[in-house]
């Protein structure tokens, strides 16, 4: 029996509608845009799209308000 070899090259997309960013940050939509400030980009004069990148970033930015609480809650308990 011959054997077949198949490759495949995916291109994972960059910009992001709103459904899709706020998929990918795991929010449903309404909250996404009630939360997100990440401004949108206009390729091309056409509709609003987000870049992953910059939600990436916010991202972490959330997160490290999240470990400076966490921090200062431990400390406040130690002293």
């Amino acid at each position: 029996m011959a054997a077949a070899t198949l490759n495949l090259n995916v291109v994972e997309k960059r910009m992001l509608n709103a459904s899709e960013a706020a998929s990918y940050c795991g929010l449903a939509a309404k909250h996404f845009k009630a939360l997100c400030p990440v401004p949108t980009v206009n390729i091309g004069g056409r509709f609003p799209l987000y870049d992953k990148r910059d939600l990436d970033q916010w991202i972490e930015t959330e997160k490290a308000g999240i470990e400076d609480a966490s921090h200062a809650a431990i400390l406040g308990r130690l002293a």
